[in-house]
């Protein structure tokens, strides 16, 4: 009898070699720490606000601007002891912002200026030498400041609004000062007459 074939030996199996893998990409390193330098601000100098008339010396005071035929608020500044006085930038604002932003305005005000510079230098030197003098002075321009108040509603370059509030101030402010000297002298007259 025959032997049935023998199976053929097995070959040893070749070992299985795999392919080298690639190495894994590294890790993906954490995001740095968001540090933010200190923000440094220098604290802002708050300079002051000078209006028309004015202007920021190298000092850093408002200062006046001086016109042309050297004239100033000879009268307020005697009263308020100083031409940056605020109610005295207040006066010099008005007259440069509003009254001669027009010609009508610039017109009264040369009118104005010729009369008023023919009295004010004795007024104010008799401020100087006179403290219950510079007081009245002061109370009686109160009303005044608060009327000329009323020219800030006007329109630099409005002859219109300019001329029709420039009238109201001064009709307000002859009366107010006509009427106590009127007064005054209405009272002399009747004593006289006794």
């Amino acid at each position: 009898q025959q032997e049935p074939p023998a199976e053929p030996a097995a070959q040893p199996a070749e070992p299985v070699v795999e392919a080298p893998a690639e190495p894994a990409p590294p890790a993906p390193e954490p995001p740095a720490p968001i540090t933010q330098e200190p923000v440094t601000q220098e604290p802002a100098v708050q300079e002051p606000a000078c209006g028309p008339g004015t202007f920021l010396s190298e000092g850093g005071e408002c200062e006046p601007v001086r016109a042309d035929d050297g004239g100033g608020c000879l009268i307020a500044t005697a009263a308020y002891g100083t031409e940056t006085a605020p109610l005295v930038q207040q006066l010099r604002e008005i007259r440069d912002g509003a009254v001669y932003s027009t010609g009508t305005g610039a017109g009264f005000m040369s009118a104005f200026n010729e009369a008023y510079y023919a009295f004010s230098p004795a007024v104010a030197d008799l401020q100087r030498s006179s403290p219950a003098f510079k007081e009245a002075v002061r109370v009686s321009l109160q009303p005044l400041l608060w009327s000329l108040g009323i020219m800030s509603l006007a329109e630099p370059g409005s002859e219109h609004q300019v001329a029709l509030l420039g009238s109201l101030v001064v009709l307000f402010n002859a009366s107010l000062l006509g009427s106590p000297a009127a007064a005054v002298l209405a009272y002399r007259r009747l004593a006289r007459a006794r």
